[in-house]
């Protein structure tokens, strides 16, 4: 029997708010790492199709959404019964983040979360424009809530999943091993300022995202439904915002679309389109070069954010940062679907379990670039639902139990310094076809957000570019000292 490691004890009541595919996966989890009275365990769900889960363990389960208008009366006897600190875990879609964290912080409770979500209606909120339907304007309001704050205030973790979360920590291991790999000594940076000053001093110019999920059904999709491999509800949430990205210091073009915040940390701009029909050029290690959608994610600005340096209120360096997902094939054809019809979602939905599924895994990569080395790439192993023995499953598609991973490019550094009779319409020479070539090492310039201006003149006929773009992989552990969220 495999003993695992405890980490800490739970001394008082856990609620777990939202039993989804993450919820399912974090569950088991909580059994293996944390001692608790499982007698003050309570999983709240509007949803009870997975309620059998939690009765074979003895969990008690309330099936009731928690909403603006129950939360307090709901949560609060629930956190605060009986001796120790009370730990919420929400993991639900609809429920405000800032509301349950600053409930949480009055009763004396530990929070954490995934994603930072608001109330139902924000996302589809006619009155609001774009720029405050933003995830930039979700992360302001959260910002805000921080500081208003008192000190000695219970601990509360947000956007803590695989990403946004641990793509934060991956990005930090990532410039220690630049750093080693251009035998650059520099002492483990200790301060927010100090890794700053650590990507500018390797000439880190931005962080690409990508993810890729490859997973494929036995049975092809029927016509007018959403088909996914995690929640429906939270994938078209965040691909109907306006497509977002981290915007870089070096950047000397933005689409003609592309608007910049008024307010706020000035990390990032919005263009006004949905990033789930914005596409980009990506690129992950078992799929090869592929369009990912500039879905907008919190880690987009949050990266840029936290590796902003200033002198006195200028700006003098801060690297791009975007998301870059591929869904599934069939969510990819459910979208197609969605915006054929203006946009309106399918009226039914489905989400493949493992029962469903033929083969495939997800990927999950942070790729760095800019600096001496061309490109580094860390990321998770992932697996493949037909062998689970080689690597890893992202934890929002890992069956219950299994805890062998975790799961959410930039901008062109400037003019692509050359033109392909059968580039793209942005001068950008395409991907190469043949999968060995992305392992020779390039001086290629990483592909940047599709352009809608065509480039003057006609492209010169000259021969494909041969080499391509490499990407190392490093397999260095993640450290706890690397655990600080951007």
């Amino acid at each position: 029997m495999t003993q695992w490691p405890v980490h800490a004890e739970i001394a008082g009541p856990i609620v777990m708010i939202g039993f989804g595919s993450i919820g399912k996966g974090a569950l088991p989890l909580i059994e293996r790492h944390f001692t608790y009275d499982k007698s003050r365990f309570v999983v709240i769900d509007p949803e009870d199709k997975d309620r059998r889960m939690l009765d074979d363990r003895g969990i008690r389960f309330i099936h009731e959404a928690v909403t603006q208008d129950n939360y307090r009366e709901l949560l609060a006897p629930l956190l605060t019964k009986g001796a120790g600190q009370g730990f919420c875990v929400n993991l639900s879609v609809d429920t405000s983040s800032v509301d349950i964290m600053e409930l949480c912080g009055e009763l004396g409770a530990l929070y954490i979360d995934t994603v930072n979500e608001p109330w139902p209606g924000f996302y589809f909120n006619t009155k609001l424009g774009p720029e405050k339907r933003s995830n930039y304007a979700l992360r302001e309001i959260t910002q805000a809530a921080k500081r208003r704050r008192k000190p000695g205030s219970t601990t509360a973790v947000s956007c803590c999943g695989a990403n946004p979360g641990m793509v934060s920590w991956f990005v930090k291991q990532a410039l220690l091993n630049i750093a080693a790999d251009t035998r650059l000594k520099v002492k483990e940076p200790q301060s927010r300022e100090d890794w700053a000053k650590l990507a500018r001093k390797l000439g880190v110019k931005g962080i690409h995202i990508a993810e890729r999920d490859t997973q494929r059904a036995k049975y092809p999709k029927p016509q007018n439904v959403f088909v996914n491999t995690w929640s429906v509800e939270g994938f078209v949430s965040e691909g109907l915002q306006p497509a977002e990205l981290g915007f870089g210091t070096h950047e000397k073009w933005m689409p003609a679309n592309a608007r910049k915040h008024k307010t706020g940390c000035q990390a990032a701009i919005y263009l006004l389109q949905p990033g789930a029909n914005t596409r980009v050029r990506s690129w992950t290690p078992t799929a090869g070069g592929q369009y990912g959608f500039l879905v907008t994610h919190n880690e987009a600005i949050s990266i840029s954010d936290f590796f902003t340096l200033k002198s006195g209120r200028k700006t003098v360096y801060r690297p791009t940062c975007h998301y870059a997902y591929h869904p599934c094939n069939d969510a990819v054809l459910s979208l197609h679907e969605m915006f054929g019809a203006a946009g309106a979602r399918q009226e039914k939905v489905h989400i493949l379990d493992e029962n469903e599924i033929a083969d495939g895994i997800d990927e999950l990569g942070v790729l760095v670039y800019g600096h001496k080395k061309k490109r580094l790439l860390v990321r998770l192993a992932a697996l493949d639902r037909r062998d689970p023995r080689p690597c890893a499953l992202p934890e929002r598609h890992r069956p219950a139990g299994d805890e062998r991973g975790a799961r959410r490019h930039g901008l062109g550094t400037g003019k692509s310094p050359c033109r392909h009779r059968r580039g793209r319409r942005d001068g950008f020479p395409p991907l190469p076809r043949r999968a060995d070539a992305l392992s020779r090492p390039s001086d290629r310039q990483v592909h940047r957000l599709d352009a809608a201006r065509r480039p003057s003149g006609l492209l010169p006929r000259r021969h494909r570019q041969t080499r391509s773009l490499a990407v190392q992989e490093r397999a260095r552990a993640l450290t706890r000292r690397h655990l600080h969220t951007c």
